[in-house]
């Protein structure tokens, strides 16, 4: 089976977590799921507990909230599918690294500049081994902006990220209401060959 590279997107509670690990038990294999999210507060710590249950038996997990790629490099092991969820946090542990002078002063060039990093060494790792990957991220931009500059900032970081990313997928999928619909089919269209060099 050709691997495939999938891209969920959708808001909080779409259902696009679900799509996610109904996708990488179809396509077989040993799964790893590649959790970005930190613990650093009492919520966070029992969301992550709630979801570490939901996942299926004998699906091994990998932490990581910065360097994905480095933590696949090394911890991929024999994985046949990959399921990385979130980009959304992702990204935010991104722009909090890049941000020396605090979340409330965001520097956007240092984030956007460490994310394309980030991105580009993910998809090399991605053409590089032989598992399927599957990522997880919000749609953020169709709702209100955000009252303050850093989350301005953090709502572009996170668009770009998505179209980049949906550049680079096999397929795309928008949940709403958990409804998956496919924005993007495997065929690959003669305007998207240039990017996926």
């Amino acid at each position: 089976m050709a691997r495939r590279f999938v891209l969920i997107l959708g808001g909080a509670r779409s259902g696009k977590s679900d799509l996610a690990q109904k996708l990488a038990l179809d396509m077989g294999g040993p799964v790893l799921f590649l959790a970005t999210a930190q613990a650093l507060d009492r919520e966070m710590r029992q969301r992550i507990e709630a979801h570490q249950r939901s996942r299926p038996d004998g699906w091994r997990t990998l932490e990581e909230p910065l360097h994905l790629a480095d933590a696949l490099e090394a911890g991929a092991g024999d994985a046949a599918v990959v399921l990385a969820e979130c980009v959304t946090l992702w990204v935010a542990n991104v722009q909090a690294a890049a941000s020396p002078r605090g979340v409330d002063e965001p520097d956007t060039t240092v984030a956007e500049a460490m994310l394309a990093g980030e991105l580009g060494a993910l998809h090399d790792w991605y053409r590089g081994s032989r598992a399927s990957l599957i990522l997880v991220s919000n749609e953020v931009g169709m709702g209100l902006v955000p009252p303050y500059p850093s989350g301005r900032a953090y709502r572009d970081l996170l668009g770009w990220a998505n179209q980049r990313l949906a550049t680079l997928a096999t397929e795309v999928y928008l949940v709403v209401a958990g409804i998956p619909m496919e924005l993007k089919s495997r065929a690959i269209h003669p305007w998207q060959q240039e990017e996926l060099r």
